[in-house]
């Protein structure tokens, strides 16, 4: 089987694929650039899940009934009522970098003591198998905002994110304990699950 991934980061492609295929090594993942490319989406839902959707009927659209998986995920910070949440990736500013964007939540927080820095990772999975049926899956992963960023591996805010349980960061772990503790491992779990169970 077919799954095709819908976004253009190619890291992103590279993290699912390395998952996916270790529990089902009859399906082959693919990127949108497969299909010439992610067609362009305007993400303007409220939630997770509903932009998720509108990236997989977008590739949908183009994938000749080959089921697509896409992804909306992000970082949502208690004390800030949940931001930055679906605004992440674009937190300081439209074209802003992983960097700028960290920067300005460490700002943000900067006044905030370590009790009142909790703060979680979403991930909802939308999925949209070859008769066109749509289905969900969401994972989540507790932990806090640090004070400084520590380590560079990982992307996004993963340098300032310590999960529950960890006194290092996303930034400073390894791919494979990140790999068992994300929202997206968690989400991609359940995924596993539905696809092995002949659905």
């Amino acid at each position: 089987m077919k799954l095709y991934i819908a976004t253009g980061n190619a890291h992103k492609v590279g993290e699912l694929r390395k998952i996916l295929t270790a529990q089902l090594p009859e399906v082959q993942v693919l990127g949108a650039e497969e299909l010439g490319g992610m067609p362009t989406v305007v993400e303007d839902q409220p939630t997770f899940e509903g932009n998720a959707l509108l990236k997989a009927r977008a590739l949908f659209q183009i994938s000749h009934a080959s089921p697509v998986l896409a992804d909306d995920s992000g970082l949502c910070v208690d004390v800030l009522e949940g931001a930055p949440g679906i605004y992440s990736a674009r937190y300081a500013g439209e074209n802003a970098s992983n960097e700028e964007n960290r920067q300005k939540l460490l700002h943000a927080l900067e006044a905030t003591p370590v009790d009142q820095r909790a703060a979680h990772f979403t991930c909802v999975l939308a999925y949209i198998d070859s008769e066109g049926q749509e289905h969900t899956f969401a994972g989540t992963c507790p932990g806090q905002i640090t004070f400084a960023e520590e380590g560079t591996g990982g992307f996004g805010y993963d340098p300032i994110f310590q999960p529950d349980g960890f006194d290092q960061t996303f930034g400073t772990l390894s791919s494979e304990i990140k790999n068992q503790l994300s929202h997206r491992a968690k989400a991609l779990e359940k995924f596993i699950r539905f696809l092995k169970n002949g659905n």
